[in-house]
């Protein structure tokens, strides 16, 4: 099922990442981490069904559609990853913990166990690392002359999780910089029928957050994720509508960053 270094993706796979309104002119960089549920053709389908993989733990559900439409209605250059969060996950530290998950939310994965460390880098180097240096790259040109620029990356959530039902319709995940997730807490909050989470249902605090932490902290760039209910954004219809309803919150928020 595995291929050698550097062989993982073959003729006919998608590429590692997508790039949308890359000449974007807002200050902001919108990143969807969990983008796809595609596999590689090498791997077949990891030994889970094709149902399973369209489930919460393959992608997030909704997250691509909804981080199109803001980024057309911001005017801001979007990277999405290419494949599925089951094959390497694009938030998490290569070789850590939850990177290449054996079992996802109670589902055993039998394509990802007992993997060598020469599978593990392949996939990295096919599938995780392109899309961080596309990431790089597009920050490198954004703040060149000192230009002010934020980062968003877009998420979305399951609804229940271990038996719990979820009530928050968006979050707000961040670290110890206030100046992006501060003012976009109180936007969101200005609506008084959202039930908005500050680093729920999740946290950017955990040890495993890696987008975050790689590239916006470095850079000292205002960051945060935000995070919608996959319940709500469940067809591309429904995404591009709370897109929408989302986006004069996140305009003013970096707005307000970066004064």
């Amino acid at each position: 099922m595995q291929q050698l270094l550097g062989q993982l993706l073959v003729p006919g796979d998608p590429p590692p990442f997508s790039l949308f309104n890359e000449k974007g002119k807002a200050p902001l960089l919108l990143l969807c981490d969990h983008a796809s549920k595609t596999v590689p053709k090498a791997l077949g389908n990891l030994g889970i069904s094709e149902d399973e993989l369209a489930r919460h733990i393959g992608w997030d559900i909704g997250g691509l559609d909804a981080a199109i439409e803001l980024a057309s209605a911001l005017d801001a250059p979007l990277v999405a990853s290419g494949y599925s969060r089951l094959v390497i996950d694009c938030n998490r530290w290569p070789g850590g913990e939850g990177s290449i998950p054996e079992i996802s939310d109670g589902v055993h994965v039998p394509g990802n166990r007992g993997l060598t460390k020469e599978q593990i880098d392949a996939r990295a180097e096919a599938c995780f690392w392109p899309y961080h240096h596309e990431v790089d790259r597009l920050l490198d040109r954004m703040t060149a002359g000192g230009r002010p620029v934020a980062m968003l990356v877009m998420h979305s959530f399951t609804p229940e999780m271990n038996g719990f039902q979820r009530p928050w319709h968006v979050g707000v995940l961040w670290n110890d910089d206030p100046r992006l997730p501060e003012p976009m807490l109180g936007e969101l909050q200005r609506d008084s029928s959202l039930v908005v989470g500050d680093n729920e249902p999740y946290s950017a605090r955990a040890s495993y957050e890696y987008t975050l932490t790689a590239h916006a902290r470095p850079r000292g760039l205002p960051h945060c994720s935000l995070e919608v209910r996959q319940d709500l954004i469940g067809t591309s219809n429904e995404a591009r509508v709370w897109a929408r309803r989302l986006a004069p919150a996140i305009r003013a928020a970096v707005a307000a960053a970066l004064t």
